[in-house]
């Protein structure tokens, strides 16, 4: 089998409304999806978001690579995944997004090709996903509301609350979520490199009582050093969890050797697709370390991707691939890839991920 042809289009669907976190304001969610064709009639789709304030990329820039991307897949083995990453490094360093829509567009020809959902390409027994839905910064009555109307009429009991401009806001905001959703959902709370040690110290044991179970990215990115230091000194139940720091497998070892943190959040976009995704859980399992897949605002193309991946590896407990429900009307309107009740996601055994171009 050999690569015929490869075609990427702009996916724009506006969000409902501007997303904040401690470090910016996403406004835009415009992503690209990639059709790569083979001689044998069998295409593979992926799609890349890129998002400059994480993997460096902007919009314009990534189509840029993806041009590189498309001349130099011409001719090649869609089932090479490695040798594709191989070829992908010797063009470019980095771009992780626009890496992931080629990564996600080989795995999916892969599984056409088996007659298999992709779940169970990468190795996975169950399709059933027990995913979160995250609230952004907001004033704080705002935010609740969103706990409200996520648990109360949409049906999850996993929140991950946006946190890390200021303390005081950010612990009032979480006193009023917990009031709506009530005690026995489960929160998680996502700093985005705002805090220090200090502060983190001092706002670990106030989310204790708040029942909050794992916090992310406290520290900047690369702090690693710090990471570990509030690993070290962290007494509370409060599980600490790395993101903006885990971008590659090595990122992923370094955390590992200095014991910065108790989980990883494994995007696609940041690592380059499921192939280095797939390594990092399991730099994860060997080290006793727990991953999230988390996304950023992407469409249900590489959600998908980042819930077969949950599906699939043991040391993947958590998810976090909600994005496809912050566009208006609470959905990007692709068809197939899963289904969903409340936070249930069940992935479709269909081929593939179970998206077809007539879906789009």
């Amino acid at each position: 089998m050999k690569i015929t042809k490869v075609t990427i289009d702009k996916f724009n669907m506006p969000l409902a409304e501007p997303f904040e976190v401690a470090f910016g304001v996403i406004e835009a969610a415009d992503s690209w999806i990639v059709k790569i064709d083979t001689d044998e009639g069998i295409y593979g789709l992926g799609s890349a978001s890129p998002l400059a304030f994480v993997t460096g990329e902007t919009s314009e820039t990534c189509r840029l690579v993806m041009d590189m991307f498309a001349k130099a897949f011409i001719g090649t083995d869609p089932l090479d995944i490695a040798g594709a990453h191989a070829l992908m490094e010797s063009i470019i360093y980095g771009n992780g997004s626009a890496k992931c829509a080629f990564d996600i567009a080989l795995y999916d020809i892969a599984g056409k090709a088996a007659n298999l959902p992709l779940y169970k390409v990468l190795g996975g027994t169950d399709p059933v996903v027990h995913n979160d839905i995250t609230i952004g910064i907001n004033p704080p009555e705002v935010m609740a509301e969103h706990a409200r109307k996520y648990v109360h009429e949409k049906g999850f009991d996993i929140l991950k609350v946006k946190v890390g401009k200021n303390l005081e806001k950010d612990l009032y905001a979480l006193e009023l979520i917990r009031k709506e959703a009530g005690d026995n959902v489960r929160i998680r709370i996502d700093a985005n490199q705002g805090y220090n040690v200090e502060t983190a110290l001092a706002a670990l044991a106030e989310y204790e009582k708040t029942g909050i179970d794992a916090a992310e990215q406290f520290l900047p990115w690369w702090d690693f050093d710090g990471a570990a230091e509030l690993m070290r000194k962290n007494t509370t139940k409060v599980k600490l969890m790395l993101d903006e720091s885990i971008h590659t497998v090595y990122d992923a070892k370094r955390a590992a050797e200095m014991k910065c943190c108790d989980f990883y959040n494994i995007k696609l976009m940041k690592c380059g697709g499921l192939y280095a995704g797939v390594q990092i859980a399991d730099v994860a399992e060997e080290n006793g370390i727990g991953c999230m897949v988390g996304c950023m605002e992407e469409n249900k193309i590489s959600l998908t991707a980042g819930i077969s991946l949950v599906a699939a590896k043991k040391a993947v407990v958590e998810a976090d691939c909600d994005s496809f429900m912050f566009f208006k009307n609470d959905d990007d309107g692709i068809r197939g890839g899963f289904d969903r009740q409340g936070g249930i996601f069940t992935l479709l055994e269909k081929p593939g991920l179970g998206i077809l171009e007539e879906d789009l």
